[in-house]
């Protein structure tokens, strides 16, 4: 049986190296909160004016602000930064706290959509940066994609993606 961390690697193009090489700097220190908060500001004004109602209706029961601030809070906590995430929700337990949505390759693709899309404009992350985070981003998607598919089924999962960083590089 395929793990989480290889249908991932599949579904999304691109392998656990790329991934994962958001861990080789520390990104919290090289771009600071304020972009994370920009970055994550600009992602979900866009989700939230999706023109797909589907799309739109996966985030209905959601607060604009509080997604924003789990998002960043997630990012800097997984890019190098302070557990502000853990210290709130605690574990972040992606697959667990995603459960109640619909995650499936259509809305990875679109969430993907839009992250690219902020990426693009958000001008204090460097090119590279820029593809290092989005290989993650691409491969945690679907990573969320093949748990949701085992929780369907099921089974227990285990979560690598939802790891603490240290706050120092790696």
């Amino acid at each position: 049986m395929q793990s989480l961390q290889e249908k991932a690697s599949q579904w999304s193009g691109v392998d656990q190296a790329d991934a994962f090489a958001i861990d080789s700097t520390n990104l919290f220190e090289k771009l600071g909160l304020q972009t994370f908060i920009n970055l994550s500001t600009n992602f979900y004004t866009r989700v939230f004016d999706d023109e797909e109602a589907w799309f739109r209706s996966i985030f209905a029961n959601s607060k604009k602000e509080e997604a924003i601030q789990n998002q960043y809070e997630f990012f800097v906590q997984r890019m190098g930064g302070p557990p502000l995430y853990s210290q709130r929700k605690g574990h972040p337990a992606l697959i667990g706290r995603h459960k109640p949505f619909p995650v499936t390759h259509q809305a990875a693709e679109r969430w993907l959509h839009h992250m690219q899309q902020a990426l693009d404009t958000t001008p204090d992350i460097d090119a590279d940066t820029k593809v290092k985070m989005m290989n993650f981003f691409r491969h945690t998607a679907f990573f969320l994609v093949a748990g949701n598919e085992l929780k369907n089924q099921n089974q227990p999962v285990s979560c690598k993606h939802g790891a603490s960083k240290p706050a120092t590089a790696v």
